[in-house]
């Protein structure tokens, strides 16, 4: 992966991961490892989390309060620098949500997306049109310059799937509802699936609709959620562990548990099952295409 690529985003949650395992080797809570360095513990929390870029200073501070050995030491401080690079979204910083730059970050890194949607079309599959239709819907107020920059990082973030190198495997399930909710009215609605069938045309994207005649099914229990793998070194071990990232109206979780990881991979499974093959949802797509272009 490449600087500008990723960003900071994936250096900084793997500072994070060392340094929480070095604080919990010798069971040292975040209270106290705070109290120790003198911050707060939401800083700890923003740490561990990769939610900040480093200094090597304050790394070196704690790798010493929390007993780190000489080398251990020496390879994160080279991290931390790391943190501290620019991925190409945050010159749209003013427009992005809070947190949301952590997702793409990610998402530039990912190798591979399971992604399941039950109410719009994904992000990254999104026309202008039906970007600017949902954001502005998202945004009631807001300027019309802020909503046009906020489109346009959407769009930015469609380059991955067409990317040259390091190409991602994406795998998306949508509901039939979002083939027949006519966002932006019936003329945005028929370019943006349209749209669906250009993009599944890619080697790398499969898009599956799940009809309302499947009943039961796990996305209905899980709702929406992008579950993201990454690639592995040289050595066969992954750069980043699998993380599941659910939006919700307020905020958004990232999930990284081993047990969190394995329940969405069961649910993705079920629901990837219990969708329509990729033929068959082509031509449901096509069929929507249709009844909305009477």
């Amino acid at each position: 992966m490449t600087e500008g690529a990723t960003g900071s985003t994936v250096p900084r949650r793997q500072l994070g991961r060392y340094l929480r395992d070095l604080r919990n080797k010798p069971r040292l809570t975040v209270r106290a490892a705070a109290t120790a360095l003198e911050w707060s513990e939401a800083k700890i929390w923003r740490i561990e989390s990769g939610h900040t870029s480093m200094r090597s200073l304050d790394v070196e501070t704690m790798c010493r309060i929390y007993g780190a050995p000489a080398d251990m030491t020496e390879a994160l401080m080279a991290l931390a620098k790391e943190t501290k690079a620019r991925g190409w979204w945050l010159s749209y910083n003013d427009v992005i949500p809070e947190g949301f730059d952590v997702y793409i970050g990610l998402e530039e890194a990912a190798a591979r997306f399971q992604w399941y949607e039950s109410e719009l079309v994904p992000g990254l599959l999104q026309t202008e049109d039906y970007a600017r239709t949902v954001i502005q819907a998202g945004q009631p107020g807001v300027a019309e310059a802020e909503i046009e920059r906020r489109v346009q990082v959407r769009m930015e973030r469609q380059v991955i799937l067409e990317r040259v190198t390091s190409t991602p495997e994406v795998n998306i399930v949508i509901n039939e509802a979002i083939l027949r909710r006519p966002v932006g009215g019936e003329k945005c609605m028929v370019a943006q699936l349209a749209h669906l069938i250009e993009i599944a045309e890619l080697a790398n994207v499969a898009i599956k609709v799940i009809p309302y005649t499947a009943g039961m099914h796990h996305g209905i229990i899980s709702n929406p959620f992008v579950m993201l793998d990454f690639p592995t070194n040289g050595n066969g071990t992954l750069t980043e562990p699998p993380i599941v990232y659910v939006e919700g109206f307020t905020g958004a979780l990232y999930l990284d548990k081993v047990h969190e990881i394995e329940r969405y991979s069961v649910a993705f499974a079920g629901i990837w099952n219990a969708a329509l093959a990729e033929a068959t949802s082509k031509s449901l797509i096509v069929e929507s295409i249709k009844e909305l272009d009477k």
